[in-house]
Formats: structure tokens, C-alpha cells, sequence
């Protein structure tokens, strides 16, 4: 298992789409467990296999300390809107506001090629349609109307940590008063 570096906006390999996995074994175990490292790295909610270079169908996404690993993973349906500020690590530094689902049900294949299906909303809802559209080679700043909508965060300095903060700004998503989640 190893921390990977995170392609940034403006590589090409984030706009291509995953491949769906046809193999289960030992390459694809070990870029789970590499996205998993990675994203707790940087820190993150969220990470896609093109994040990484890795033009895959795959994806993790841990919230409320539950991990989940989504090969060949599908929206098969949603309910609702939800608008909330949503970052990315390929996309450092910046949010904006996005409009997503908000409840969605997921199809996709575990580690070992088992079926399964989850169901997400508020976080976890947006978390996984942020990572899935990943695989389409579409990133959050797609849904905006301009980029002037993008709003420069950074994280809180040591001093606030002193005041209380859990230093973990990116992690719980509180930048510069404007919360927001470090999906992927």
C-alpha cells in the first residue's frame, strides 16, 4: 500500500474514462488499497482510479469512518436535489457550489467481483456521484456556469488549531469559514 500522487486539473488523464475491470486480483487489491492510502493521505472523502492514473472503473469513498470500494460502479436510481459546496483534490484549493442528487442508489462490484449496492445521501450521496462522475471524465467544475464561481479556500493556520480546531481542516471540510467537503 502506498500514497500515489493525485493528478491535478488540467492532466489529460482526468477526462478519460475508466475501463471496466474484468480482472480481480492482485493489481486491482493493490490500487484499492493505493486509493484508500492516498485519499486518507491528502486528506480526502473521495478518490477515483484516473485520479491516479489509473484509467479504471474504480473508486473509494470513506465517510463516517466507513469505507467503501466501488469497481464498475453504477447510479442505477436517484430522488431529490441537494446544492452544497463541494471541493476536489484534483482541484486543490478551490470550491463552489453544486447541485447533485440528493439520494442515490449504486450498483457495483466488490474487491473480489461480488455484486453489491449501497445507497448514499447528503455526504455519502454526493460523495459517490462525485467520484463515479470521475469515471466519466467529468469533474465538479463541469456543473458550473462560470468559473467565477469557484471560491478560493485555504486551510485554517496552526493558530486556529490552538483555538479548538481539530487540525484536520480539509478532512471535515472547514476552510477559510467556508465549509467544504475535500471529496476527491
Amino acid at each position: 500500500m502506498s500514497v500515489r500522487p493525485i493528478v491535478l486539473l488540467g492532466d489529460p488523464r482526468l477526462r478519460i474514462k475508466g475501463q471496466p475491470v474484468e480482472s480481480f486480483g492482485r493489481f486491482l487489491h493493490g490500487l484499492l488499497d493505493d486509493l484508500a492510502h492516498t485519499m486518507r493521505d491528502a486528506p480526502g472523502v473521495g478518490l477515483a482510479a484516473p485520479q491516479i492514473g489509473e484509467a479504471l472503473s474504480v473508486c473509494v469513498v470513506e465517510v463516517e469512518d466507513h469505507l467503501f470500494e466501488l469497481v464498475n460502479p453504477k447510479i442505477v436510481k436517484s430522488s431529490g436535489d441537494d446544492r452544497d459546496l463541494e471541493g476536489c483534490l484534483s482541484i486543490p484549493g478551490y470550491a463552489a457550489y453544486v447541485t447533485r442528487r440528493e439520494r442515490v442508489w449504486v450498483v457495483a462490484q466488490d474487491r473480489r467481483g461480488r455484486r453489491i449496492r449501497v445507497a448514499g445521501s447528503g455526504l455519502l450521496g454526493r460523495a459517490f456521484q462525485h467520484e463515479l462522475d470521475h469515471l466519466d471524465g467529468k469533474l465538479y467544475i463541469d456543473y458550473l456556469d462560470s468559473m467565477d464561481e469557484l471560491i478560493s479556500v485555504t486551510p485554517r493556520d496552526e493558530d486556529d488549531d490552538e483555538a479548538g480546531g481539530d487540525g484536520d481542516a480539509e478532512r471535515d471540510g472547514e476552510t477559510a469559514g467556508v465549509r467544504t467537503p475535500a471529496l476527491a
